[in-house]
């Protein structure tokens, strides 16, 4: 019986003289959680600045590519009209063949007009399509930066942990460097 007691007691003190540092090293993993959740947290708040960049200037975009299309579409209305109303002029007067070439002039001229303001506008949206996948390549960057960050001080949490729980003796088994091998401060040998 005495056996038994004496065994719970060192066993006892066993676990009270260890418990400290798993304490120790519950602590770090919830540093380390807390700092990697607020890199999380950073992260994405600049993913979403980007995103909320790259969504302003392809509305500015789109805005910029309307007002040009409209605007050669007024052109070209106004330039048709135009020229309508001169083949009716040439028609009341006679002239058939002139009135037919008119007609067909203001409509190669409405066409003409609208194919560029389809180029214009494609431009734009590929301009617009080019600076949205930069940025989200930027915030793919930052994410992933973000994560080896994390991931550095995770593992740095983790090797302090192991030394507080007495798993690892020294942070790190490093040589000596000797004096011929250490820089001057001057810069100097």
């Amino acid at each position: 019986m005495i056996k038994i007691q004496w065994l719970w007691t060192l066993t006892l003190i066993a676990v009270l003289a260890v418990s400290p540092a798993f304490a120790q090293e519950d602590r770090v993993d919830r540093t380390g959680d807390r700092i990697d959740h607020r890199l999380d947290r950073q992260g994405e708040g600049i993913d979403n600045r980007l995103d909320r960049r790259g969504d302003r200037l392809e509305e500015r975009f789109d805005r910029k590519g309307d007002r040009i299309e409209n605007r050669l579409d007024r052109k070209g209305e106004i330039i048709d009209n135009r020229l309508d109303r001169k083949a009716d002029r040439a028609r009341e007067a006679g002239q058939d063949q002139l009135a037919d070439r008119l007609d067909q002039k203001g409509d190669r001229i409405e066409n003409r007009l609208e194919r560029k303001g389809d180029r214009i506008d494609k431009r734009l949206d590929r301009k617009g399509n080019r600076v949205g996948r930069h940025l989200d390549r930027k915030g793919d960057r930052v994410e992933q930066r973000m994560d080896r960050k994390g991931d550095r001080i995770n593992n740095r949490l983790d090797r302090r942990g192991e030394r507080l729980a007495g798993q690892r003796d020294t942070p790190r088994q490093r040589p000596a460097r000797s004096a011929q091998q250490r820089p001057h401060r001057s810069g100097r040998r």
